[in-house]
C-alpha cells in the first residue's frame, strides 16, 4: 500500500527544483507552461524552485544540494540525437544544450544522493537517453501506423490542444498502483518517444499503438519515474494528482533518510 502524503510544516517545506523549459523562455521570462508544474507541486504540499539553465556547474551544484527533489519538465526542444549516436531527423527540433547539461547534472546529483525525480515528456526522453536508451525522433514519419500523439499529427484546421488516448499500465508498477487500475486515459502532446529503453528503466505504460508512455527506475532504491504525458496539465485527474503527491511523499522520505544519516554521523 502506498504511503499517505506526509505532514509538512511551513518552517521547513520541501523544496523541489524545476529547470526552465528552454534557455529562450528563461531569457524572455515566459512562465506560462512552466507554471503548470509549479502549481502541481504547490498543490501537493511542497515549494517549487526555479533552476536556471545558464548557471556555472559549480553554482548549479550548490543549488542542487539545497533541494529535495526534481521535476524535469517538457520542452519544445528535442534531445540532441548525437547523445544516442543517431543522425538528426528532418523533423527533430533544435536542441538546447544548456537544458540538456542542466538535466544531466540534476540526474547525476539525484542518482548519487537518492533524491527523487519525476521526468515529464522531454524530461522522460532525456532520462531515457541518459540511461543509454534511444528515441524515435518523429512518430508520424517513422511509425506512420501510430495514433496521433500531438497537434502536429492532426490535419489542417483541426482543433488544437492536448489530445487524449487510453493507456495500459504494467501490473504491479507504481503507475498501476497509483491509478488503481491497469488502464486509464492520459493526455498526449509529443512527436518523439522512447525507442530502446535505457538501462535499469522498466517500461510501465503503453499507448494502444505500442508507444512507450512511462518508465520506472529499477536499478536501486531511488524514486525515479518518467512519463511521456503531461500530468501537470490534468489538475482534476486522479492519477495525475496521485503521481505528484507520491513524488512529494518520496522527497519527504528521502529527506528524512538523509537527516537520519546526518544525525547519526
Amino acid at each position: 500500500m502506498l504511503p499517505a502524503s506526509p505532514n509538512r510544516t511551513q518552517s521547513h517545506p520541501l523544496r523541489i527544483g524545476i529547470p526552465w523549459r528552454t534557455s529562450e523562455e528563461q531569457r524572455q521570462g515566459e512562465r506560462k507552461k512552466l507554471d503548470y508544474y509549479f502549481a502541481s507541486i504547490r498543490k501537493s504540499g511542497a515549494e517549487p524552485v526555479d533552476v536556471a539553465l545558464d548557471q556555472s556547474p559549480a553554482a548549479l551544484a550548490s543549488q542542487l544540494t539545497d533541494l529535495d527533489g526534481f521535476v524535469l519538465p517538457g520542452s519544445p526542444a528535442d534531445v540532441d540525437p548525437a547523445r544516442y549516436g543517431a543522425p538528426s531527423h528532418p523533423k527533430t527540433a533544435p536542441f538546447d544544450a544548456n537544458r540538456e547539461q542542466t538535466d544531466g547534472q540534476i540526474l547525476n546529483h539525484s542518482f548519487k544522493t537518492g533524491k527523487p525525480v519525476l521526468a515529464i515528456c522531454f524530461g522522460c526522453q532525456f532520462l531515457n537517453v541518459y540511461q543509454q536508451g534511444t528515441l524515435i525522433q518523429d512518430l508520424k514519419s517513422e511509425r506512420p501506423e501510430v495514433l496521433p500523439h500531438g497537434d502536429t499529427d492532426l490535419p489542417p484546421g483541426a482543433k488544437k490542444g492536448d489530445l487524449q488516448h487510453p493507456a495500459t499500465f504494467k501490473p504491479g508498477s507504481l503507475i498501476a498502483q497509483l491509478n488503481g487500475s491497469p488502464t486509464g486515459i492520459i493526455n498526449s502532446s509529443h512527436h518523439q518517444a522512447i525507442d530502446k529503453p535505457g538501462k535499469d528503466l522498466a517500461v510501465t505504460a503503453h499507448a494502444p499503438d505500442g508507444t512507450i508512455e512511462a518508465v520506472e527506475w529499477t536499478g536501486g532504491p531511488g524514486w525515479v519515474v518518467g512519463v511521456q504525458w503531461h500530468p501537470e496539465r490534468m489538475p482534476d485527474d486522479a492519477l495525475a494528482q496521485s503521481l505528484f503527491t507520491e513524488f512529494v511523499a518520496a522527497a519527504e522520505r528521502a529527506r528524512n533518510a538523509r537527516d537520519l544519516v546526518g544525525h547519526k554521523a
